[in-house]
């Protein structure tokens, strides 16, 4: 018997380990239709099935050909991307993210990739219009057919009904094979790039005869005519000349050019643009550095030859940012990309301004307050290598970044580097020494007041240590004092919340047409209510705080689930209209200092007032363009922002920072306080910070008037190692969760039990955090406190085992585990 000439190729079994964007404790397998093979590589996304009706995107992080031993593995349904969208650097950098901070690696993707990469998908299935309906088809798939022809949109619950069966995914498989169906419309890319109008001269009005026959035909169309000699000009610069520039310019109007276009004498065509600011100012080039710059540099660089990690200590206004430029140049001049990480979107808005000014467009920003769309276009920007230098908050760390040469961390010890909520709870400081270590960069960690745990690594020689002790350009420290609350009442000197001496310093600082700060660590306008008769004051329905009043709108507010209600102005209780406010905030000091200086212009600089994308933006410009004389804000006013006519600083009550139940209450206070005091007299004169305070002899609050950042360190680093606390030790907070105290009770404490099992008494509780419920969750606290000679990976482990342990116990049901590795 004779076989046919036919060479058959025997294709391989491919099978991808996939991440879905879901909290799942394991990566599933799915298989790969021949006809895709070529179409996979790792760090692609592709369309898969998971669960019974539920369609994702996933994201490939191996390919084998082993089959998963447990179950059978389903087929993906396509290929989204032509080249990976996430690079084999990052992958690895979400494994030890998983790893190191107890969490998933969905919740890892959920926070790395912008929603505009993460497909969403209703998974509708579509009748195609182009679709072949003579191949061969089944009873089940004439059945769906005919019923799409009907109803060309089809659901799969509504596919499951009609077909009578739940798995309904092999017949639409089948009919996409076939190419009769398709959901390509329902899982759709969220990213959609911005189209702008751009407007052409038609050819044939090129030539220069015709040119002039319409110069004349036009000369009867006076706007016309004008909107042609506009563009004509616009054309000259070489650039193309869009719709909206051509109307700003122009005084033609859009009908006159609705009519060019329909003669056809100019077409239009929409091209997509970057949403990008990308306009550059005149680049300041060739500044000197200071002779201390200078040698705070050399020391950098020295240190880099031997540590990957250099901590540097300048005080407030030394000129880091100018050091850091130095060092982001040398970084680029090597072909390398930088990474600058703030750890405030409010901060982003000036050192932008300043590292743009020098770099020009190969700047990039990103952050939160960008939209999908933003964001997307940068992530693709940084994976091109188009920016080789992206600055932005926390989440910057996830990019897609080839060739980074050198990360900077600017205010290393801020808490905003932390996440808190949701999943993964990282540390952005921690997570870049990390990534640096893997890009083989260098990474400066720069603060005026570093974190004890950085200061410790950097004397124990884990890091290098860099100072800065003068301020650039010669300017001295602030004059600081300190004015006793208690004293001022005492001599009836206090108006409203401010001393005789701050109201004082104001005025003198406004008569010398100078600028103020504020500064008072609350927002609201009262923060709480209470009835002066039977002490009634109105909490959350949701979470176990009291409300706090806003008198902008009005209401009560929580400030952790956002629940608000009317003000109170009749005691539910006891029905006395005797209602006081108590406590203040940013809200009340600008009502009652307005009071006080009606005629100035204030500004407040809090999270309130900057919900919206560019209200931030508006107020540091129209304060920095001294429009506004007083800025009055909270933590954001003290994040490194650089005003050269801000001469005063006052701090409305210093109490509030220092009586926090935590262990690195003092610290913070100390950071917080001398960050506010460094604001100011930034340029030419000394400035004054006026520090009002009931205890005005803490020691926190003397170290800041000495500027003495050494003794902190050395009084908290002995009380710290006296205690057992970082850096001495590693802490994992375990917050255990359920709607019913009783049962959460019980939980925590059997889960307790379990721990101290393996972990003996490195195990502290079940106790009741500060804030004990939370949006109707009651929560209890277990610590996990290891010392240094244990390896903490080994009680990683356990916890983990422990936590699976756990959950297969039925009772506890509901239970929810949130691991906090190394908290605040």
């Amino acid at each position: 018997m004779q076989t046919n000439d036919i060479d058959f190729v025997e294709l391989d079994t491919l099978f991808i380990e996939v991440i879905l964007p879901l909290s799942l404790a394991k990566n599933y397998i799915y298989r790969i239709p021949f006809h895709l093979n070529e179409h996979i590589a790792v760090g692609k996304r592709v369309i898969v099935q998971f669960g019974k009706n539920k369609i994702y995107t996933a994201l490939v992080k191996s390919i084998s050909s082993i089959a998963p031993e447990h179950y059978q593995a389903k087929y993906i349904i396509d290929v989204v991307d032509e080249y990976p969208v996430v690079n084999t650097l990052q992958l690895q950098f979400w494994d030890w993210m998983t790893n190191y901070y107890l969490c998933n690696e969905g919740d890892v993707m959920s926070a790395a990739l912008p929603a505009g990469l993460k497909l969403a998908s209703e998974t509708i299935i579509i009748l195609r219009e182009d679709a072949d309906l003579d191949v061969h088809i089944t009873d089940k798939e004439a059945i769906l057919i005919t019923a799409m022809q009907k109803h060309p949109r089809l659901t799969i619950d509504h596919i499951s009904k009609l077909l009578g069966q739940k798995t309904v995914f092999p017949i639409i498989r089948s009919l996409m094979e076939k190419e009769i169906i398709h959901i390509a419309e329902e899982v759709v890319e969220k990213y959609k790039p911005l189209l702008k109008s751009y407007l052409s001269l038609k050819p044939f009005y090129k030539e220069e005869g015709n040119f002039r026959q319409l110069f004349e035909v036009l000369e009867r169309a006076p706007k016309q005519l004008d909107a042609l000699l506009t563009y004509i000009k616009l054309s000259k610069t070489g650039a193309e000349v869009s719709k909206q520039q051509l109307l700003e310019e122009s005084s033609c109007g859009p009908g006159a050019l609705k009519a060019l276009l329909d003669k056809e004498i100019f077409s239009l065509q929409k091209k997509a643009v970057s949403r990008l600011n990308d306009e550059t100012d005149d680049l300041i080039l060739n500044f000197q550095l200071s002779e201390a710059q200078l040698a705070a540099l050399q020391q950098i660089q020295t240190a880099f030859k031997t540590k990957d990690v250099v901590l540097l200590h300048g005080v407030t206004a030394s000129g880091k940012t100018q050091v850091y430029i130095k060092l982001i140049e040398e970084a680029i001049a090597a072909g390398g990309q930088v990474l600058f990480l703030l750890p405030e979107i409010a901060l982003t808005t000036q050192i932008v301004e300043r590292i743009k000014r020098y770099f020009g467009d190969a700047i990039g920003v990103y952050h939160s307050k960008f939209n999908d769309n933003e964001r997307v276009e940068i992530w693709n920007k940084v994976l091109k290598g188009q920016y080789k230098i992206v600055l932005g908050a926390r989440s910057a760390v996830f990019l897609p970044f080839k060739a980074l040469k050198l990360i900077v961390v600017d205010e290393e010890h801020e808490s905003s580097y932390k996440q808190n909520e949701p999943a993964p709870r990282y540390q952005a400081r921690d997570a870049a020494v990390y990534l640096s270590h893997l890009h083989q960069a260098k990474i400066v960690l720069g603060s005026a007041t570093p974190s004890i745990e950085s200061y410790y690594n950097a004397l124990n020689h884990k890091y290098g240590l860099v100072t800065l002790t003068e301020r650039f350009g010669g300017v001295e420290l602030p004059l600081q004092q300190v004015v006793s609350i208690s004293e001022e009442t005492k001599k009836k000197k206090m108006v409203s919340y401010f001393s005789s001496v701050l109201i004082d310093d104001i005025q003198d600082t406004l008569d010398k047409k100078e600028q103020v700060i504020l500064f008072q660590n609350r927002r609201g306008y009262a923060t709480i209510m209470i009835c002066k008769t039977c002490g009634f004051a109105p909490k959350c329905v949701n979470c176990d705080v009291s409300l706090t009043f806003h008198k902008s709108s009005g209401k009560l507010h929580c400030h952790y689930c956002g629940y608000h209600e009317s003000s109170m102005k009749i005691c539910p209780a006891c029905g006395s209209v005797h209602v006081e406010q108590k406590g203040f905030g940013t809200e009340r000091i600008e009502e009652e200092l307005s009071l006080i200086f009606p005629d100035v212009k204030m500004a407040r600089l809090d999270v309130d007032s900057t919900r919206t994308k560019n209200s931030l933006q508006k107020i540091i410009t129209e304060f920095q363009e001294k429009k506004t004389q007083i800025l009055i804000g909270t933590q954001m006013v003290a994040k490194g922002l650089d005003f050269d006519n801000v001469t005063l600083i006052g701090v409305i009550n210093a109490d509030t920072l220092l009586n926090f139940p935590d262990f690195r209450a003092f610290e913070r206070s100390y950071q917080l306080l001398a960050q506010v005091a460094g604001r100011a007299g930034r340029r030419s004169q000394q400035g004054k910070v006026c520090i009002q305070a009931y205890d005005d002899n803490h020691r926190i609050i003397k170290q800041v008037v000495d500027n003495n950042y050494l003794e902190m360190y050395n009084d908290e680093i002995a009380e710290r190692q006296q205690f057992h606390f970082p850096p001495f030790t590693r802490l994992i907070f375990i917050n255990v969760k359920h709607k019913d105290a009783n049962v959460l009770n019980a939980a925590a404490a059997r889960f307790a039990e379990m721990l101290k099992v393996s972990l003996g008494n490195r195990v502290l509780g079940p106790e009741q955090p500060l804030v004990s419920r939370i949006r109707n969750y009651y929560i209890k606290q277990i610590i996990i406190k290891s010392d240094k000679s244990t390896a903490i990976q080994k009680v990683k482990s356990v916890l983990k085992q422990t936590i699976t342990d756990f959950n297969g116990e039925s009772m506890f049901k509901g239970i929810v585990m949130q691991i906090d590795v190394d908290p605040y």
